[in-house]
């Protein structure tokens, strides 16, 4: 199972040198929620000005007020549209609001007033990224390594990208490359962990271990090494770190699964089976694996009637999953 990767939104730093009425300017000590009174106040008094609500977007992006954002960079652009960098953050905000099409056109814009806007380049191989176009999220990811060698975000992205198309030799050389230029970055060291695991290399524990030597509560890290131990059969190793996901994360749906899994076909302890794929379909009602699997464990308990409901609640999800359907011609 796949675990999920998370992808940061880049904000530029604020604390730019601002001044206005009563000499009120934002400082370093402030809190986010004063810089916006000082804003608000100056914005009142020169409506005008385009950076202030530039300004003020990039602290309610820091705040998640993405709408806010949005209409502030709308007005500083609706002010002055020859500033790329308005067009830059109204990108990243549109992003962040899953509004792919109005942040393509906000970053072209952007590359249309400035050609070598390397921001611009990585956020739309991120946006590439996530439509699955490949191809276009190498191009634009490849014109900011160009230019910046060593760029982690995007050194890590065309990894990322790497593994995902399968092409192992071209995903291990940047994400090593990634983890000997910035050694305290714990997703390169995971997702590297990871694609060792898959393929049963003992350097995967190597690297996950390092992982969570970073993130000592990293679940993903976590669940790589017991997959690892468990495709290698050794459940009680994976089962001991199941147990460690479930102390950090108690609705960790795929730690509970994979218990249930080894209780039910390495164990053979139906019982305890049961309750363990119980809290896996309690995580998520949606857990076609855990219903299919419960459903298995109640027809080895001789119990069909349990073991059909299940097996039918497995197909009302995907009425086309084959281990449901076989286990339904079984009973």
């Amino acid at each position: 199972m796949k675990h999920q990767t998370l992808i940061l939104i880049l904000l530029l730093p604020l604390f730019a040198a601002l001044t206005g009425c009563n000499n009120s300017t934002p400082t370093e000590n402030m809190s986010n929620e004063d810089i916006l009174n000082v804003l608000d106040i100056k914005i009142h008094k020169h409506p005008k000005d385009d950076n202030l609500y530039y300004d003020r977007a990039k602290i309610y992006l820091q705040l998640n007020r993405v709408n806010d954002a949005i209409a502030d960079l709308s007005r500083a652009i609706s002010i002055n549209d020859k500033e790329f960098k308005y067009h830059t953050l109204l990108g990243d905000a549109y992003f962040a609001n899953g509004d792919v099409e109005h942040s393509y056109k906000s970053l072209q814009r952007a590359l249309e007033l400035d050609p070598d806007n390397q921001e611009a380049f990585l956020k739309l191989g991120e946006i590439a990224y996530y439509s699955r176009d490949y191809d276009r999220a190498m191009e634009n990811l490849s014109k900011v390594t160009a230019k910046d060698p060593q760029n982690r975000t995007a050194l890590f992205m065309k990894g990322f990208i790497y593994k995902e198309t399968s092409d192992t030799t071209n995903a291990i050389l940047l994400l090593r490359k990634v983890c000997d230029l910035y050694p305290d970055y714990g997703p390169a060291f995971e997702e590297l962990g990871m694609l060792y695991a898959d393929h049963h290399d003992p350097l995967a524990i190597e690297y996950l271990n390092t992982a969570l030597r970073l993130d000592p509560k990293n679940t993903n890290a976590l669940y790589g090494m017991a997959m690892y131990y468990q495709d290698l059969n050794q459940p009680e190793k994976a089962e001991e770190i199941y147990k460690q996901i479930l102390d950090i994360n108690s609705n960790h749906k795929e730690a509970w699964h994979n218990r249930g899994y080894l209780q039910l076909f390495t164990y053979g302890d139906y019982p305890v089976a049961i309750e363990h794929l119980t809290r896996a379909i309690q995580c998520d009602s949606n857990f076609i694996e855990a219903w299919t699997n419960r459903g298995c464990a109640y027809e080895l308990m001789g119990d069909k009637k349990h073991a059909r409901e299940d097996f039918m609640a497995a197909l009302l999800i995907d009425h086309t999953f084959q281990p449901a359907i076989d286990g339904l011609n079984r009973l």
